[in-house]
């Protein structure tokens, strides 16, 4: 038996298309959806097979595609045009939709929706519900890497501009891309003018289906590697943002170069969100995170942000799909108390962490940089700046390699001269 929604938006088409398939053995209309959020809805519901749809359906993107097979609901698009029309097939490929009906000739409606076959990115239903990680270049490709961490202003936007400006100053080309549903401050640290947010016409050109010819133009060049895709210019605007925008922006940044992304701290799901034009707030998070090949967790050494430091751990486990979790206490200084080592206990009883890091506490170096509207690594030599580039040396290890080859170079220029 083969379940059936449909969503034609009052095509003329549908109902003799409803007839068509409700006349057809073995075939069944599980209902007919009013718009697109209706339909995603109901998808997520995990009960249908099939999806006919309207090609020109307002709301139908590539993202809402992408949602019918992450729950394993195959898409059959009907059009008012001649299926063999270039601009018809054109569209239907930037959505992702592979069968193809003609509105005026219903009569291979039944059959197709029988016969159609799932696409490499169908999921299973039974894993659907979570975020997808990016596939991993076993060759040793470019890596991404999520920079989190719980509320309280710990210091994430600072340690995300920090190691993407290290990875840019030891020649590697390196994507930063603030994903902060709440308002991110990559473009304020970095002296960016932002009059048009890179995140939105990324997520738009995604929409689209344009992404992947022109990802490019929504970067700004800070320097000649650093690419900076800044984020909303305003925290209501988080709405325009779905999952799918978002996995698909991280995709085409993995091919520029290394990605840092600058999340927000909130890791609360809305079950019902998603379905359609509006999104859960923290899906942008929750995307990157379940995206990312590994999690660097910043955190504040006070006692305040030590607690939540602990309770964020614990809420991490259930969504980074597997990924390796560094963490990075900031702001670490001897009128604390406490040593490093004590802090390490702490961590461990909490969580199971790849690697831990201490950065020393320097407001005047922070300071500088933020007055001066550019990253801690280009202030020069301090030792905030050389902790900051043992967490690259850990994170980043090819990056690592090639700064040392670089600094003995240097070295046996000095001693030559």
């Amino acid at each position: 038996m083969i379940c059936v929604l449909m969503m034609a938006s009052g095509a003329a088409w549908e109902s003799a298309a409803f007839a068509c398939l409700t006349s057809t053995g073995g075939v069944v209309v599980l209902k007919r959806c009013v718009d697109v959020d209706d339909l995603l809805a109901t998808a997520t519901s995990g009960q249908a097979d099939v999806a006919v749809v309207g090609l020109d359906a307002p709301g139908l993107d590539p993202s809402a595609v992408a949602h019918l097979r992450r729950y394993a609901v195959r898409p059959v698009a009907v059009t008012a045009a001649a299926i063999d029309d270039l601009e018809v097939r054109a569209r239907a490929a930037r959505l992702g939709i592979t069968a193809l009906v003609a509105g005026d000739d219903l009569e291979p409606l039944a059959e197709v929706v029988t016969e159609v076959e799932d696409v490499p990115d169908t999921h299973v239903r039974e894993g659907g519900e979570g975020p997808h990680p990016l596939p991993v270049d076993p060759s040793g490709g470019h890596r991404v890497v999520a920079v989190w961490g719980p509320g309280g202003a710990p210091g994430r936007t600072t340690v995300a501009v920090s190691l993407a400006a290290e990875l840019a100053r030891r020649g590697d080309a390196a994507v930063l891309v603030d994903a902060d549903p709440y308002g991110g401050g990559v473009a304020q640290q970095l002296g960016i003018l932002d009059e048009v947010s890179g995140l939105l016409s990324a997520v738009r050109l995604a929409g689209a289906g344009q992404l992947a010819e022109r990802f490019a133009s929504t970067g700004r060049a800070v320097g000649e590697r650093l690419t900076v895709v800044t984020g909303l210019p305003r925290a209501d605007r988080w709405i325009e943002v779905r999952s799918t925008h978002m996995e698909s922006v991280l995709h085409e940044a993995r091919e520029m170069g290394d990605v840092i992304i600058d999340t927000g701290f909130s890791l609360e799901d809305d079950p019902g969100g998603d379905f359609g034009a509006r999104p859960s707030r923290n899906a942008m998070t929750l995307s990157s995170l379940g995206s990312s090949d590994e999690i660097v967790v910043v955190g504040a050494a006070d006692p305040v942000g030590l607690s939540r430091l602990a309770r964020g751990l614990v809420d991490l486990r259930e969504v980074t799909g597997g990924a390796p979790v560094r963490v990075v206490v900031n702001r670490m200084r001897s009128s604390l108390g406490w040593s490093e080592r004590e802090i390490a206990g702490m961590v461990e009883g909490f969580s199971r962490v790849s690697g831990l890091h201490f950065l020393p506490d320097d407001q005047a170096t922070t300071d500088r940089a933020l007055v001066a509207g550019t990253s801690l690594v280009e202030g020069g030599d301090s030792q905030l700046v050389r902790a900051l580039g043992g967490v690259v040396d850990a994170v980043f290890p090819a990056s690592s390699t090639q700064e040392t080859s670089r600094r003995r170079g240097v070295r046996r220029g000095i001693l030559h001269h």
